[in-house]
């Protein structure tokens, strides 16, 4: 995995053309990493990678449990626009007056940079700032992470950001305090973003090295399978932990939820003006309990040491560059990042325009989204195990199973649409709401499932926090261009809902990319190659 230029040199990587004749994949003889030979067509693995263990697994499984989602990506944004439709004023009437008000014409803005701007566009430049920043950390630091133990001391790092940042919303109890509410929520939506993408990154290596996996393997070079049954096997045992780890996100996200209601229905906290801020508390000590078993019993599995002359900070630049300018033998590889890049941007998107939507409809009801996260939980959870169901009895492809998904991600921002030319449907009405969550719940959350095997399976072994951070980039980071497109409409045109037939482009033309454009057989064999020429 180690780079193959010396030190003095720029970084690059080794043309695969340049190893199809090099046969099975050998270490150097000064090499202090142990290799298992392979046919050059299945990943290797390295002989001192330690086997995954039931209480790893059951670790890696409760962090997502507790990385659930509800205090950095619902709630603080409840709160913050909360607070910040509380400052502002309704440019109907002029400053000084109420967005609350019973006679309020229905706008609300805020003083920006000379101006106003309304409170949707105020949220979505939030959200547009938040992308940018995880742009700039995950190209500079996501591939640095495949070197040693520092992949596994940034996601420490950032989680541990995450849970400050959500404890400082303690503080967020005044509509006076809306930008520093602005402040905790990009701090805390940019570390919880870095939280999935280093997460998801240790993935592809514990499906690599579970027993299973393992045998599986034992079995290929015993050649008592052949390469393709190895592959949809490999898939398989890729798709079950994907899909387990799903499903705990979710049965967290129903349990946090729940433990919420603790807190939202009695009268005697239910009237406390900090409850919501006490609400969050409560959701982030959840994570904290769940989630640090993983630092506890994650195994060592220790990338190269950093090259000699090389920093953590360029590193990631450099591999990056070199690694695009080898797109011609991973076409399939980066057509998928480029669609998902489009895909992720238009769903994020359109979440984040819909959730404005909703806590305008309900008033920024802490209870009433618990009830509709309720709705969405239980059929996310439900819908995974159903998904994974299927694809394992009738041994359907990842793909497949991913466009299946695709249809509802177009869909979404088609009926928003709607809402353009009539009250009566798109996003006006509160049973468009449950049945929007619960729509969500069904098809969303194996999206994530299977979008993420999609990516392990295309990605080189041996270099997944490289293109998982590239994934990040298009899964997080690549949402920046859609915030700021939609705020610029919304503010040329006061309506909210004509942001969503640019949404419905973008997320149609990304998924006619995936379904068309991207063979992943072919992909995971070139990734394979390209991985084994890095190591010579």
């Amino acid at each position: 995995m180690a780079l193959v230029s010396p030190p003095e040199r720029q970084v690059q990587f080794a043309d695969p053309a340049d190893e199809k004749n090099k046969g099975d994949s050998t270490p150097d003889s000064d090499s202090s990493v142990k290799v298992i030979k392979s046919s050059g067509l299945i990943a290797t693995v390295q002989e001192d990678e330690p086997v995954v263990t039931r209480k790893e697994l059951w670790s890696y499984y409760l962090y997502y449990n507790g990385d659930n989602g509800v205090g950095p990506l619902g709630y603080t944004q409840t709160l913050f626009q909360s607070l910040a439709t509380a400052a502002g004023y309704d440019p109907a009437v002029g400053p000084g007056s109420s967005c609350l008000s019973s006679t309020a014409s229905g706008q609300c803005v805020l003083p920006w940079m000379g101006g106003t701007k309304s409170i949707a566009s105020v949220v979505l430049v939030a959200n547009g700032i938040s992308f940018a920043i995880m742009t700039a950390f995950f190209t500079t630091i996501g591939s640095a992470a495949d070197y040693g133990t520092f992949g596994r001391w940034l996601l420490f790092t950032v989680t541990v950001i995450c849970w400050a940042a959500q404890y400082a919303c303690m503080a967020l109890t005044s509509p006076d305090r809306w930008k520093l509410a602005m402040g905790l929520y990009i701090v805390g939506f940019v570390s919880y973003g870095a939280t999935l993408v280093f997460y998801a990154a240790a993935f592809p290596r514990l499906a690599r090295n579970t027993p299973h996996s393992r045998s599986l393997r034992e079995k290929y070079e015993n050649g008592q399978i052949s390469v393709e049954e190895y592959e949809r096997e490999e898939s398989l045992e890729k798709n079950r932990i994907s899909n387990i780890s799903t499903v705990h996100s979710n049965v967290g996200y129903v349990v946090t939820l729940l433990l919420n209601l603790a807190l939202l229905l009695p009268p005697k906290t239910a009237n406390d003006p900090k409850v919501d801020n006490y609400t969050l508390a409560l959701d982030n000590s959840y994570w904290v309990l769940l989630g640090i078993w993983w630092f506890i019993y994650q195994s060592p599995r220790s990338g190269p040491p950093l090259p000699k002359g090389e920093s953590y900070l360029t590193i990631g630049w450099k591999q990056i560059w070199a690694a695009l300018k080898t797109y011609k033998y991973l076409p399939y590889t980066f057509v998928y990042l480029f669609a998902f890049f489009l895909l992720a941007d238009g769903l994020n998107t359109t979440g984040t325009l819909v959730s404005i939507c909703q806590n305008d409809k309900f008033s920024f009801s802490f209870l009433q989204n618990t009830y509709l996260g309720l709705s969405q939980a239980i059929t996310s959870t439900l819908s995974t195990l159903g998904f994974w169901y299927i694809q394992r009895y009738w041994k359907i492809s990842t793909k497949k199973m991913f466009v299946v998904t695709n249809v509802v991600t177009i869909l979404i921002p088609l009926w928003g649409m709607i809402g353009i030319w009539t009250d009566k449907f798109g996003f006006h009405n509160v049973w468009e709401f449950w049945a929007y969550n619960v729509l969500f719940g069904i098809f969303q959350a194996p999206y994530y499932a299977f979008s993420q095997t999609m990516m392990a399976e295309l990605s080189p072994p041996g270099f997944d926090n490289m293109f998982f951070g590239l994934f990040g980039l298009s899964n997080r980071a690549s949402s920046m261009v859609g915030p700021y497109v939609v705020q610029a409409i919304i503010d040329q045109t006061q309506d909210i809902w004509k942001g969503f037939p640019f949404l419905f482009a973008i997320c149609t033309a990304a998924s006619l990319v995936i379904w068309f454009g991207v063979d992943v057989s072919k992909g995971r064999r070139d990734a394979v190659r390209w991985a084994a020429a890095q190591r010579g």
